[in-house]
């Protein structure tokens, strides 16, 4: 009995270590093949120096950048969630109302109901790093008097910048907030 208790344990170890190396090896050799950059983060540049992760949202407040949307853990790459606060939460409701009212003050051509939900709700991560072409349009105008450009010069950088659907199939189109303000700084200079 104890000896059949030994080999059980001796058994369990060793699949438990061979599967685990066995299961992040093969995820890894996927990721290198099917995904960008390896499997590994696409660092974004600006005049030589990086300025973050294309995976990972950040948090840009100024007139001249483009939102993104809300994070419930303040952009902390370490510690990606929600809020875990359901839709009914009054706390939650105070937190987009508030989210709402802030976005208007900044884009007062808008009226209540234009206002995206994206922009005014976190993500489940906290860390979204896209928003949808609709939330870039809606803050273009903003953008543009802020920096000076006509609403045609910025349409055409936003434009450049949406991502379409993988296979024109799967997911939906999509801007990169961290690369649209990129693309914008590249145009400045």
């Amino acid at each position: 009995m104890k000896k059949n208790l030994l080999r059980s344990l001796k058994i369990t170890i060793v699949f438990c270590i061979f599967l685990s190396v066995t299961y992040i090896g093969v995820l890894r050799v996927f990721a290198m093949i099917v995904t960008p950059n390896n499997g590994n983060a696409q660092i974004v540049e600006l005049n030589g120096k990086i300025v973050g992760a294309a995976n990972v949202g950040q948090n840009f407040t100024q007139d001249i950048y483009f939102w993104g949307r809300p994070s419930a853990v303040d952009y902390n790459g370490s510690g990606s969630g929600g809020s875990n606060k359901g839709p009914t939460n009054p706390e939650y409701l105070e937190e987009v109302e508030a989210r709402i009212t802030a976005f208007l003050e900044k884009h007062p051509y808008l009226s209540r109901a234009e206002v995206p939900a994206e922009m005014v709700t976190a993500s489940g991560s906290g860390l979204d790093p896209h928003i949808s072409p609709e939330a870039a349009y809606v803050q273009m105008k903003r953008v543009a008097q802020a920096r000076g450009m006509s609403l045609e010069e910025i349409s055409v950088i936003v434009d450049k910048q949406i991502e379409k659907p993988l296979l024109g199939l799967f997911g939906t189109p999509k801007v990169n907030v961290l690369k649209l303000n990129v693309a914008l700084e590249e145009v400045k200079k």
